[in-house]
C-alpha cells in the first residue's frame, strides 16, 4: 500500500515537473477565476423601467431568461441592451442576435473607457500603455459576432463563425491554457488559438456547420500548477453548461471539441444529450473522470501525434495533482480517431490533417467518414 502511494505521489510530482518543464512555470499565486454574474448586474437588478423584475443574472436559468425576452417587444429588448450591454451580452438565454448587438455596444463602451485612461497624463506610462493596448484590442473585435464579452480579469469572449440559425449543425470549441481576450487569435499560432481552430474547422466543413470559439472561462497561464490541477476547470465547467443551455434552443445539441486543459472543463461540465451530440478530446492531459461512460454523451479522442508534448505528462491524479486517466487508453472507452499529418500540441486543426477531417465529419454527424486509429 505504501509503495503504491509512493508511486502515485511520484507520478503526481512528475506531472507537475513535466508540465512545468514543457512551457515554464506560471505565477506562483495562480489565476483568479472569473465567476458569478456579468458586470453591471447590480444596476440590471435595480432597473424598474419596465415595471416588472428582470431575470436575476447568476440565478435565472437560460429557459427562464429566454421566456422573459420572448414576452418583450423588440423595442424593449433593444432598450435593455442599450442600458445594460454587458449583462444582456453575457446572459445565457437572450436571443443570439440581441447578444451580438449588446456586445457591440459593450465593446465600444469599454474601448472609450480605456482611451480615457490612456489619455490621463497623471497615470504612469505603463498603465496608459496597457489601456491603449486594450482599446486597440476592443476596436479590433468590433463587427464580430460575439455571444459573450466580459472584460474582467484577462477577458473572456465567445465568437460565432457562420449563421447559428441557418447552419445544419453547430460545434463549440473549448480551448486550453493561455487563451483569453487578448490572445484568442494571435498570429503566431494560426491553428492553435480558438479563432484559428474555429476558422479551420469551418473551412473544412463548409457553411453547413456553424462554429463557436468559447473562451468563456479563466484558463491557466503557461503550464504550471494551475494547469496540473482541476481548480480552474471546476470554476469554468458550470459556465460552459449554462452557455450551452442558452445556445441549443437555436442550434439543437452541439458537438463539443475540447483541446488540452479544455478537456478537463468539458469533462466536469456534466453535459447531457440535450446539450451535446458528442464530445471530442484533443491533446488531453486527462479528463478527471475514469471512463468515457461517465460523460453521458458519445466520446471521441484524437490520437496524440508523436510531437505533442502532452504525451510526456503522466496520467495520474493524487493530492489534487494531475487529471487522471488517459482518454486514449482502451480501458477509458472512447473512440480514437486518426490524426495523421498533425504536428505538435497545437497542430490538430491544421488543414490537410486527418484530425481536422475527422473533427469536421464528427461535427457534421457524418460518422461513416470518420477514420479511426489502430489500437496501440
Amino acid at each position: 500500500m505504501r509503495a503504491r502511494m509512493g508511486r502515485a505521489l511520484a507520478g503526481g510530482l512528475l506531472a507537475v515537473l513535466a508540465v512545468g518543464g514543457a512551457g515554464g512555470w506560471a505565477a506562483a499565486d495562480g489565476q483568479q477565476a472569473v465567476t458569478g454574474p456579468p458586470p453591471g448586474s447590480a444596476a440590471w437588478v435595480a432597473d424598474t423601467t419596465l415595471g416588472l423584475p428582470l431575470p436575476e443574472p447568476g440565478r435565472a436559468g437560460a429557459a427562464e431568461v429566454a421566456a422573459f425576452f420572448a414576452g418583450l417587444p423588440q423595442a424593449q429588448q433593444r432598450a435593455l441592451a442599450v442600458r445594460h450591454p454587458l449583462v444582456v451580452g453575457n446572459l445565457d438565454g437572450v436571443p443570439y442576435a440581441l447578444r451580438y448587438f449588446a456586445n457591440s455596444l459593450a465593446l465600444r463602451g469599454e474601448r472609450d473607457r480605456e482611451l480615457s485612461v490612456a489619455a490621463d497624463a497623471t497615470l504612469p506610462e505603463r498603465d496608459r500603455a496597457a489601456a491603449r493596448a486594450k482599446a486597440e484590442r476592443y476596436a479590433a473585435l468590433s463587427g464580430r459576432q460575439l455571444l459573450a464579452f466580459d472584460p474582467r480579469g484577462r477577458g473572456q469572449l465567445a465568437e460565432v463563425f457562420g449563421d447559428l440559425a441557418d447552419a445544419e449543425r453547430t460545434a463549440v470549441i473549448v480551448p486550453g491554457a493561455d487563451s483569453d481576450l487578448m490572445t484568442v487569435d494571435r498570429a503566431s499560432s494560426p491553428y492553435g488559438t480558438p479563432t484559428g481552430m474555429a476558422k479551420a474547422l469551418r473551412a473544412e466543413a463548409g457553411d453547413r456547420l456553424a462554429v463557436v470559439a468559447w473562451t468563456g472561462y479563466t484558463t491557466p497561464v503557461k503550464v504550471g500548477l494551475d494547469a496540473a490541477t482541476a481548480r480552474l476547470a471546476r470554476a469554468g465547467a458550470p459556465r460552459l453548461s449554462r452557455f450551452l443551455d442558452g445556445l441549443v434552443p437555436t442550434t439543437g445539441p452541439v458537438t463539443v471539441l475540447c483541446h488540452s486543459y479544455g478537456t478537463a472543463v468539458c469533462s466536469l461540465a456534466g453535459l447531457g444529450p440535450a446539450q451535446a451530440t458528442g464530445l471530442v478530446a484533443l491533446g488531453s492531459p486527462g479528463m478527471d473522470v475514469d471512463r468515457a461512460a461517465d460523460l453521458r454523451v458519445p466520446v471521441w479522442v484524437v490520437r496524440r501525434n508523436d510531437e505533442d508534448w502532452i504525451d510526456r505528462v503522466p496520467n495520474v491524479s493524487f493530492l489534487g495533482l494531475g487529471h487522471g486517466a488517459d482518454p486514449e487508453a482502451p480501458a477509458f472507452g472512447a473512440r480514437t480517431v486518426a490524426s495523421t499529418g498533425s504536428h505538435g500540441h497545437s497542430g490538430y486543426f491544421a488543414p490537410g490533417t486527418a484530425s481536422l477531417a475527422n473533427l469536421a465529419a464528427i461535427s457534421l454527424g457524418e460518422l461513416d467518414r470518420v477514420a479511426y486509429a489502430p489500437v496501440r
